[in-house]
């Protein structure tokens, strides 16, 4: 690997682990009986983690996805470094203002009230905001076509199995509420109109 892909894969374990802290922190310190989600919520799960951190560990610890690497402009990296940090932010973000409201299963919580303060005011789904943000990273430091594409290869999936799942059930908790809080958020980005 050359020198910039070299740089730029560290930038990445960089993000990753402090990703994977931000999630530690929060998981710990909201630690709640969870429930068992469903067979293909837990499949749909783990996918992503092959394309968070499994294929670009082999991509950045041996040759054998050289075959698939591809070149960009030193600048594409750092762009992709300031996005993974835009990521990491909105994790962050969207953990704390979550609270004890946060669950990695879609569930509701013990008195689970509707968050719409923080970075919820303008979107509704922050943290996979925030994946969707680190796979659109990812191609930008990781210049491979199977490790830099391989997490939104695998977040599609599960977003499309799970958000409406949790649209509905907000849904059919808080009602009117929760339907006057769709119309004036975005999903992932900020409503501009």
């Amino acid at each position: 690997m050359e020198d910039i892909q070299n740089i730029l894969f560290g930038l990445y374990a960089a993000f990753f682990f402090l990703a994977s802290a931000i999630r530690s922190v929060y998981a710990r310190r909201y630690k709640q009986p969870r429930s068992t989600p469903d067979r293909t919520d837990r499949f749909l799960s783990i996918l992503p983690v092959f394309g968070m951190l499994v294929l670009p560990l082999i991509y950045g610890l041996t040759d054998w996805l050289d075959f698939a690497d591809y070149r960009l402009p030193a600048w594409a990296g750092w762009v992709g470094a300031a996005l993974f940090g835009l990521a990491d932010w909105l994790l962050w973000r969207s953990h704390a203002d979550l609270g004890r409201q946060w669950s990695v299963n879609v569930e509701l919580q013990q008195e689970h009230r509707l968050v719409t303060g923080g970075i919820f005011s303008k979107i509704r789904h922050p943290m996979y905001a925030a994946h969707l943000v680190w796979g659109l990273a990812q191609p930008l430091l990781l210049w491979n076509w199977l490790a830099g594409f391989s997490m939104l290869l695998f977040l599609v999936p599960l977003y499309l199995y799970r958000i409406p799942r949790e649209e509905k059930m907000m849904e059919a908790e808080f009602g009117s509420e929760y339907r006057r809080y769709r119309q004036r958020t975005g999903s992932f980005f900020p409503k501009v109109f």
